[in-house]
């Protein structure tokens, strides 16, 4: 499976295009979707509908005269008034009940959790993680709010925004553009219209040559940087990237079995006959066709990908994506590799475990923790690395970035494993950062780029959140002499 990359370039300009569209119409699109549905929701909410949304809007016709006044609270009120906010009356109670509080010094109420249940009518115990319905219309606010101040409010002289991040109102003078000039007089007026068309002329002309001789820069990408310059050799061959066979680590909890790379390859482990369970139910050979049949990859490796993809630089055109299920053994004989995953999703990976100090280790499938097991410990480091219990949770997680020199063929390996996708992520993450990448040159005691391929393996740990790599650091380096 082989993408053509070189066409990666005019895909993500056609889809900025498209995505910067659809951004400008969508939020009109809605309006017209709540006018149709609900249409009583269009109009100003009444006194009934207010209180059903637990504020009531009526209470600012009675605060004191103050705000009333408030040439501030007047400046809300043209806005609610404008064409921009018709659409959408919940717009409207929520950048009235922001600005109140705010000019009423009232910003400590000014939460998610109350302004859901205060604008939205929302539980009072509803869960603002489960429910992100204020976070999205306070986005849609700020985009009307600079709709209404680039057209019908560009003469306004103070600008509402609401600064992300808090959801206080801001009111922000800005300063008035002087004031025009007397009108020409009617001689100077004749003596324009009359040097116009030779001014305009001269121009044009001006234009035409600086287009004419000017000629368009072309940006060179860069060359991919260390380590990964030592995949991109002279020859111009391809660099394959063998990305992980989430089917394959499906099928292995199912079956609770390990699996070698020959049982992989066989031809009846990848059509399903090879499951061992001795009494399978419907719902298990279900699940199995489905996993032998399908092919799937993880949110980890297309991150790992896309990163590669923008190191590569001016070699991009040369990388080739593909999956682990379609790749053979004399593949390994033709250029140089990047294979992404752990042995219990890339089986390709136990292929060159026994050149690797940090080699992943299991117990009983599913049900024990997968950990590092460091074959020949250094002072002050550990027997054993273990990683997160299950994709998604929270807590540290490890993973290596290992070059290796060609294994039989032309060109040399790189590895990016993780205990968990977390820790794939984050090998990947960790290469994409320069800084990053200084410091694994330092720990490995070389500088710049070395002229020849310099072999390693470096063990990392990452701090993951609900999921998210986060706060990578090097733990261990070792030097892997061919």
């Amino acid at each position: 499976m082989q993408f053509p990359l070189s066409e990666h370039s005019l895909l993500v300009q056609r889809n900025s295009s498209v995505l910067v569209w659809v951004s400008r119409h969508l939020f009109d699109v809605l309006g017209c979707v709540e006018k149709m549905v609900f249409p009583e929701c269009v109009l100003k909410c009444s006194h009934s509908d207010s209180v059903r949304f637990g504020w009531d809007r009526t209470r600012i016709m009675k605060v004191e005269s103050a705000l009333q006044a408030d040439t501030r609270w007047q400046l809300i009120e043209r806005i609610t008034a404008s064409p921009p906010f018709q659409k959408s009356a919940r717009l409207r109670d929520l950048l009235c009940y922001l600005a109140e509080r705010t000019l009423q010094g009232q910003t400590q109420d000014l939460s998610e959790h109350n302004i859901g249940s205060a604008v939205f009518g929302k539980a009072r115990d509803y869960s603002v993680v489960e429910d992100s319905s204020v976070r999205v219309h306070v986005r849609q606010l700020r985009l009307k709010l600079h709709e209404y101040f680039d057209g019908e409010g560009r003469a306004e002289s103070v600008i509402v925004e609401i600064p992300k991040g808090a959801y206080t109102t801001l009111f922000r003078t800005v300063e008035q553009e002087p004031a025009a000039g007397p009108a020409p007089t009617d001689l100077g007026l004749k003596s324009l219209l009359r040097w116009l068309p030779w001014s305009l002329a001269a121009l044009f002309l001006v234009t035409t040559l600086v287009a004419w001789f000017r000629r368009p820069a072309v940006s060179i990408p860069p060359p991919p940087p260390w380590p990964l310059a030592a995949l991109f050799d002279s020859s111009d061959s391809s660099v394959q990237v063998v990305v992980a066979d989430i089917n394959y680590g499906m099928m292995r909890l199912v079956d609770e079995q390990t699996v070698t790379l020959e049982q992989y390859l066989s031809a009846s482990y990848r059509s399903g006959a090879g499951f061992t369970s001795a009494h399978p139910t419907a719902r298990d050979l279900r699940v199995n066709k489905y996993l032998s049949g399908s092919l799937l990859t993880s949110y980890a490796d297309l991150v790992v990908v896309d990163t590669l993809l923008r190191l590569s630089g001016n070699s991009r055109d040369r990388l080739a994506v593909r999956s682990a299920r379609e790749l053979r053994p004399r593949d390994l004989e033709q250029g140089a590799f990047v294979f992404v995953g752990s042995p219990s999703s890339n089986p390709w990976v136990s292929y060159f475990q026994d050149k690797l100090n940090f080699q992943e280790r299991e117990g009983k499938v599913g049900e024990s923790l997968k950990f590092f097991q460091n074959m020949h410990p250094k002072g002050g480091e550990q027997d054993t690395y273990h990683g997160l219990t299950f994709t998604g949770n929270s807590g540290e997680d490890y993973a290596t970035i290992s070059l290796l020199p060609p294994a039989g063929g032309r060109g040399s390996v790189l590895i990016l494993q993780g205990l968990q996708q977390e820790g794939t992520e984050s090998a990947g993450l960790f290469l994409a950062d320069a800084a990053n990448r200084q410091k694994l040159q330092e720990a490995l005691g070389v500088s710049g780029s070395p002229a020849q391929p310099f072999y390693f393996e470096a063990l990392i740990r990452t701090q993951a959140v609900a999921g998210a790599p986060n706060a990578t650091s090097i733990v261990a380096t070792r030097v892997i002499h061919p």
